[in-house]
């Protein structure tokens, strides 16, 4: 982790501009193409869930503006951001699960399996106290949504990118899903934001070579 130092930083001044709005976060929502991703998922018995956690979650990490964090009148940057993510519990109410972010695909989705088993045997909300070295991730799976809101913090907002996916449909021949990424404008340009879905839509553009 490292401080930034926010009077010689390049996005001082749009950081001041939208860290003094009430409500300063964007969201984006768009189509991913999982056409080559789906057939590679089934034939080798993984989950589509944790196999879209990873994609995500890399996808993120590559991009260090979605590693910032607001700490008070601070500014840091993570080197890498753990996955903390929504588990559906057998009583129809959901726990959260946060694990630690490897490149090595079979590793992650190891424990994204793992997380998932301890959640539903024991859910809760509360997150780990004292760090902000996450992202949140969750899914709408029952609606292939065209945009979708959070329950976010005004006073003072935060700076979790909150990452979504919602249900997988086939249109024209492609297999499609909706993908948000929610962020806090004082740190995440749309810029970033492309960044984001391009990365994304590279990796499961060829899933064969996961790390």
């Amino acid at each position: 982790m490292k401080i930034i130092d926010i009077e010689t930083w390049k996005r001082r001044d749009h950081f001041n501009f939208y860290n003094g709005l009430q409500y300063p976060y964007l969201n984006i929502t768009a189509n991913v193409d999982l056409t080559r991703l789906i057939p590679w998922i089934k034939a080798n018995g993984y989950s589509v869930f944790a196999t879209i956690a990873y994609v995500t979650s890399r996808a993120a990490n590559e991009i260090p503006e979605l590693r910032l964090r607001i700490r008070g009148k601070q500014v840091v940057e993570h080197a890498v951001v753990r996955s903390s993510f929504t588990v559906l519990a057998d009583d129809k109410t959901f726990g959260f699960a946060t694990v630690d972010y490897t490149n090595n695909f079979s590793v992650f989705h190891q424990q994204m399996l793992d997380g998932i088993q301890a959640t539903r045997a024991n859910p809760s909300i509360q997150d780990e106290p004292g760090r902000d070295d996450m992202i949140f991730l969750t899914t709408m799976t029952w609606v292939s949504f065209t945009q979708i809101n959070h329950p976010l913090p005004i006073n003072p907002a935060d700076s979790f990118p909150r990452i979504t996916w919602g249900k997988i449909f086939n249109q024209q021949g492609q297999i499609l899903m909706p993908l948000s990424l929610n962020a806090n404008h004082a740190l995440v340009d749309g810029l970033h934001v492309g960044q984001f879905f391009e990365i994304v839509q590279k990796i499961m553009d060829d899933p064969q070579h996961f790390s």
